[in-house]
């Protein structure tokens, strides 16, 4: 069963919270951009922190035969970027995510919040 670029944000975004990333969305981009279709940006406490969500996400999805095509950042671990093509996953830390503001840049996009609880 191939994996829908909507499945994939909204598991990405529970695998982040897995590794208790927080304030996860989910910005919908089909209707405003050929980009992506779905970005989804969450926030890490460290850099290591940002390492773990990363690594996560990229080893949970490989096992459902779904490859990372690029990423960016993982040195430095300041701003993540794993690009799946349809959906790019942005892991900041808290400053930077402040600083760059990318829902504020998409500020036109529909957006999910992620939680624990429930996807809202």
């Amino acid at each position: 069963m191939e994996i829908t670029p909507r499945r994939l944000a909204l598991s990405a975004g529970k695998l982040a919270l897995d590794k208790k990333a927080f304030d996860v969305k989910i910005l919908d981009l089909r209707k405003l951009s050929n980009i992506a279709d779905f970005f989804v940006i969450c926030s890490a406490e460290v850099e290591l922190h940002a390492k773990a969500i990363a690594d996560h996400i990229t080893e949970n999805l490989t096992q459902k035969g779904v490859r990372v095509w690029h990423n960016e950042g993982y040195e430095a671990s300041r701003w993540i970027l794993l690009d799946y093509v349809d959906v790019v996953i942005h892991i900041f830390l808290k400053e930077l995510r402040q600083f760059y503001g990318l829902e504020r840049l998409w500020g036109d996009a529909p957006t999910k919040k992620i939680s624990d609880e429930k996807v809202s």
